[in-house]
């Protein structure tokens, strides 16, 4: 059993450190993980200050504190190659290779709360950490025993959908462009050749709208692929033959490339090109299919799709005061696969927005939110008062209860231990905790940890 157990892991491991691995060109548009030498993660630090040790050094209290928030920094980061499921079921192989070089593994604290004892019974600290993300990658791969696997299979095949229209340069930039079948056709064979799926541009832009009106299910394309190219006709007389010959002038072509599920464009460009003509339109149009295809390389989607980190906005309603919209953002921070966590805008029983950095996952960011933010904080809660509303593109709605009584949810979360051990490891919470009746408060949160777990006072 140990060995399958392990075997699946270093499985997913090897897909993983392969697609951050890979070596990509360096384009303008997009830095892959491997390029992305350091990221910026926010992170919070425990102790239980009933421990024996610290009541005859507080000093020690404090270095505890800083060192298991260095760690939580790393764990984040290990996060961006690592499921969290994953991560706690191999949370000590894991730890002795990546997570116990925590401090070679940190660039800088740029930032570094000062120690609090919060209600909960726990000393708390939250740091501002600069993390080596090639380190944690470097050594991720040292765990992995099995061959190399193609990042390609480990996302699928990405979808994307092709349009390019054409306009004549000569008429007014109010009339409605033409869409150029010829270019549409090489670009989309150009997608092919690198084994992806090409979708129907006219479709994705149902789909958006759809899901726009409330309706899900389906799958719009990963990428929409964008050009557009302005011809002018210029006519020459042959003096000798009295022939006339018209040239079509391309004067300007302008491309980009959005990724449907952000919203985001994560490639524009456009081209002014000098002497370039064709005799046939019909050939100069082939040839802007390849000349827009020749913008994209098949590491250009790859890079995107192994992007360390994705930005979401996390709308909460019925928030009933500023110092719980505060708390909820210190119980982001302090969860595994939120990098860092901002409250944009509060508003009393109405809307407060918070804009989060989340390790990219590659799913669907509904699915994440529910497994790895709503369900921790919802056991932290004890019931179900915080529920996913809707989703649109990058931006989730989240309805929460605060109860019938005045205050009830903001005691709720100051007497309760963190969101974040209720996805804790076992061999974390049995390092961290002694004290009876807060470890009987996390169990209730974090039933999987078992009878296993000793206190001192046992």
């Amino acid at each position: 059993m140990i060995r399958q157990k392990f075997g699946v892991f270093f499985f997913s491991i090897s897909l993983l450190v392969l697609a951050a691995g890979l070596a990509f060109p360096c384009p303008l548009w997009a830095k892959t993980a491997e390029q992305a030498e350091t990221i910026i993660v926010t992170a919070e630090g425990l102790a239980d200050p009933n421990a024996e040790v610290y009541k005859k050094d507080k000093g020690l209290l404090v270095d505890d504190l800083r060192r298991d928030a260095g760690r939580q920094a790393i764990e984040k980061a290990v996060g961006v190659y690592v499921e969290s499921s994953t991560l706690v079921e191999n949370y000590l192989l894991i730890e002795d290779r990546v997570l116990s070089k925590s401090k070679g593994l940190i660039k800088q604290i740029l930032d570094q709360s000062s120690p609090r004892l919060g209600e909960d019974g726990l000393m708390h600290m939250q740091i501002k950490a600069e993390v080596f993300i090639t380190e944690v990658k470097t050594a991720l791969q040292s765990l992995s025993r099995e061959s190399r696997l193609s990042l390609i299979k480990e996302h699928g095949n990405p979808t994307i959908s092709v349009a390019v229209v054409v306009r004549d340069a000569a008429r007014d930039s109010d009339a409605v462009p033409e869409n150029s079948t010829i270019a549409d056709n090489l670009l989309k064979e150009h997608f092919v050749d690198f084994g992806y799926r090409v979708w129907s541009e006219e479709y994705t832009k149902l789909l958006q709208r759809d899901v726009g009106a409330g309706q899900t299910g389906r799958k719009v394309a990963d990428f929409s692929v964008l050009g557009e190219a302005k011809f002018k006709q210029s006519s020459i007389t042959l003096k000798a033959s009295g022939i006339r010959v018209t040239k079509h002038v391309l004067t300007s072509w302008t491309v980009k490339c959005i990724n449907n599920h952000t919203g985001e464009e994560i490639y524009f460009n456009n081209k002014v090109p000098k002497n370039k003509s064709w005799n046939d339109e019909d050939q100069a149009l082939e040839d802007i299919g390849r000349l827009i295809g020749q913008e994209f390389s098949k590491d250009f989607f790859e890079s995107q799709l192994m992007k360390p980190s994705q930005t979401y906005q996390i709308q909460l309603t019925g928030l009933p005061d500023y110092d719980t919209a505060l708390l909820f953002k210190d119980e982001f921070v302090g969860l595994r696969n939120i990098l860092n966590a901002e409250l944009l805008n509060f508003e009393m029983n109405g809307l407060s927005i918070y804009e989060v950095e989340c390790t990219s996952s590659g799913g669907n960011f509904a699915q994440v939110l529910n497994t790895t933010i709503l369900k921790p904080l919802n056991a932290k809660l004890d019931g179900a008062k915080m529920q996913l509303m809707s989703q649109h593109g990058n931006v989730v709605r989240v309805a929460i209860d605060p109860g019938p009584q005045p205050g009830q949810l903001q005691q709720s979360i100051q007497h309760s231990p963190p969101a974040s051990l209720a996805t804790a490891s076992p061999e974390r919470i049995e390092k961290l905790i002694v004290d009876r009746e807060i470890l009987d408060k996390v169990s209730r949160m974090n039933p999987g940890l078992g009878k296993g777990i000793k206190t001192s006072d046992q």
